[in-house]
């Protein structure tokens, strides 16, 4: 029997549906550690990068690849998972970054400190929106993420942090 060739773009489809499960609102596409997909006679081979070099996700996340791409009638599947370059929130889309929002999570956000230097700056509450708001643990709920809370509607909030 002959091999049939996904489509790369039905592949990316699959992708789509495979939510982080850290933060489940979240698929592993809106936050850009899909790096490549490649196809062949064999199957696929998905290139992933996480976003942080321990992250504990990761093997959940190369099953629930290999379990859509399944379903989907892709037996044959290679992960890759390269750390250079390294992720960035920069590689979250903004549907992504407004499904974080939406959740009660702060989005990462920069504030520009001269020209050869960006930091982090204090997000606003995704509750009320205020824009004052303190940091209260460079750690979150999981290590990608700071705790901060707004002075104004007094709620704790999870930060996606810029890196």
């Amino acid at each position: 029997m002959e091999a049939i060739i996904q489509p790369t773009a039905a592949i990316w489809k699959v992708l789509e549906t495979v939510c982080d499960p850290e933060v489940p609102v979240l698929t592993i596409v809106d936050l850009g550690i899909v790096r490549d997909v490649q196809t062949s006679e064999k199957g696929a081979v998905i290139t992933i990068t996480p976003t942080y070099s321990g992250c504990p996700a990761m093997d959940v996340i190369r099953i629930q690849i290999k379990m859509a791409l399944a379903e989907a009638g892709i037996k044959e599947v290679e992960i890759k998972q390269i750390l250079s370059p390294a992720w960035t929130t920069d590689w979250m889309s903004e549907e992504g970054k407004k499904k974080l929002h939406a959740y009660g999570i702060a989005p990462p956000q920069y504030k520009v400190k001269d020209d050869a230097n960006i930091e982090d700056t204090h997000p606003p509450c995704p509750q009320c929106n205020s824009v004052d708001t303190r940091l209260v643990s460079e750690f979150g709920s999981t290590a990608c993420k700071a705790l901060f809370q707004c002075n104004d509607c007094l709620e704790p909030f999870d930060y996606f942090k810029c890196h």
